[in-house]
């Protein structure tokens, strides 16, 4: 499943849909946000949970590798290299089961911040 959310808007709202995408995954893992955030890599469940962030913000919200990278504190060459490690992952039903709910998950409820954002903008 390639579901694609399009999104232009303001660097901060772009930083809160991946913000949203790091929730999603540390929650998944079981990890608490925090861990994902820190300048070390982690432990080898926090680096998973990382790389399936800065995927899912790539490939759900279509944030650039640069901007998922600014969002994340990592390169964008370490943001592309966690979506290679994760799109190879999907060859493995449960994980492709995963991700696809979470993909779902994650555009039901910035569908449902979307008017919120909007109404920021006009103030």
């Amino acid at each position: 499943m390639n579901i694609t959310y399009r999104y232009r808007g303001e660097p901060a709202h772009l930083t809160a849909l991946a913000r949203l995408t790091e929730a999603a995954a540390a929650a998944m893992a079981g990890l608490p946000v925090q861990s994902l955030r820190g300048p070390a890599r982690g432990g080898r469940s926090v680096t998973q949970a990382r790389q399936v962030a800065m995927y899912l913000a790539h490939v759900v919200f279509g944030l650039s590798f640069s901007r998922v990278g600014i969002c994340f504190g990592r390169d964008r060459t370490t943001v592309r290299h966690a979506c290679r490690r994760v799109e190879d992952g999907r060859d493995d039903a449960r994980c492709e089961f995963g991700l696809a709910a979470i993909e779902l998950g994650l555009l039901a409820m910035s569908a449902a911040l979307l008017p919120a954002i909007r109404t920021e903008a006009v103030r």
